[in-house]
């Protein structure tokens, strides 16, 4: 069974930045492309990041072009997302996932396993 642990949350001012972290066990995540959601309070779960297996491809939504980074590191198994200029519309609780396809990784129902999430705060 995958476990997937996301870490790296908290609360900042506007403009500020955090790098969520997220460790994964059970399986060897150089076989899965893997990609970051949110879920702010009353909305859907949105697509974020994406990055491929080999983590040679990345996909992002607009909203956070050019602030938000996705990296992975295979040998540590554990998947990264920086996010600079943070602002207040991007407070939310920020899930990864893993998936077994190399397609529609901005689709939610891609993907195959889940983290339980880390709360991302930003104020203004």
């Amino acid at each position: 069974q995958v476990q997937l642990v996301e870490s790296g949350g908290g609360a900042v001012q506007a403009g500020g930045s955090l790098r969520l972290s997220c460790a994964a066990s059970g399986r060897t995540l150089s076989s899965y492309a893997m990609g970051w959601f949110r879920q702010a309070p009353g909305k859907d779960r949105e697509f974020v990041m994406a990055i491929s297996r080999s983590g040679d491809r990345t996909y992002y939504a607009d909203s956070v072009k050019g602030r938000f980074t996705i990296s992975r590191d295979n040998a540590k198994n554990t998947l990264y997302l920086q996010m600079n200029s943070l602002k207040p519309e991007d407070t939310a609780v920020y899930y990864c996932a893993i998936t077994a396809s190399a397609w529609a990784l901005s689709l939610s129902g891609t993907y195959n396993y889940w983290g339980q999430g880390t709360q991302v705060t930003v104020s203004s």
